[in-house]
């Protein structure tokens, strides 16, 4: 099941990648997808980095937050 807030799914993200590997530019898959080409960029750097793990969902929820209210208060 994809993220709430994911544009794509992870058979989005593979075929990204299927049609990068094909030969195809990366400006062409964007507008073949509907997504912009930075997404495009974006899982291409994560499967070449992590692999097909890197396609999967991640949280939305920050890593850290500085100015979060102390458990005090």
């Amino acid at each position: 099941m994809a993220h709430a807030n994911a544009r794509t799914t992870v058979y989005a993200r593979k075929l990204i990648i299927a049609r990068v590997l094909a030969g195809h530019r990366p400006g062409e898959v964007a507008k073949q997808l509907g997504i912009s080409r930075q997404t495009v960029y974006k899982w291409v750097r994560r499967w070449r980095t992590e692999g097909a793990a890197g396609l999967a969902d991640r949280s939305s929820r920050p890593h850290r937050m500085p100015r979060r209210t102390s458990p005090e208060t």
